[in-house]
């Protein structure tokens, strides 16, 4: 993972993709999300939806599962070739939650990161704020998915 120090605005990356097949949205949908366009496919078809819709909790509990994958393998690299690895603290939230297009059985969904915004804590000068725009693109390109996320970043030079 990086330190709050190698970020800069704009930083995009890649950091999965997940086909959603219809019995993982109905798995999903019966615990979490029963509503019948999520759990039937008929009820999909006749919906706004026009076919079986994964719960927008599902994408994103999907897009929270790759990026911490991701921050993972990143981490356990940069181990294996005996650098630093930035412990990131918690996040302290997110904003603009949105749920674009909707995400039918059989779509393949990327996910990306890009870096928006970035400030050091005012009340703890140790940690930087990022935030960074983590978006979801269907197969034919469209964006499905989007939401703003806070985190505190390690600073390598607290001091500085």
């Amino acid at each position: 993972m990086a330190f709050f120090e190698d970020i800069e605005i704009g930083d995009r990356r890649a950091f999965g993709s997940f086909t959603f097949t219809a019995e993982d949205i109905k798995r999903f949908a019966a615990q979490f999300d029963p509503q019948r366009f999520h759990l039937d496919e008929e009820a999909g078809r006749n919906s706004l939806f026009g076919g079986l819709a994964a719960s927008g909790w599902h994408v994103a509990a999907v897009c929270m599962k790759l990026l911490v994958a991701d921050g993972q393998r990143r981490s356990a690299e940069e181990a294996a070739r005996g650098e630093t690895v930035a412990v990131w603290g918690p996040s302290p939230g997110f904003r603009e939650l949105r749920w674009i297009r909707p995400v039918l059985a059989g779509d393949t969904i990327s996910f990306t990161n890009e870096a928006e915004t970035k400030r050091t804590s005012s009340s703890r000068p140790e940690w930087g704020i990022l935030q960074a725009r983590n978006t979801g693109t269907n197969q034919r390109g469209e964006v499905v998915f989007s939401f703003l996320a806070t985190a505190f970043v390690p600073r390598r030079n607290p001091g500085s």
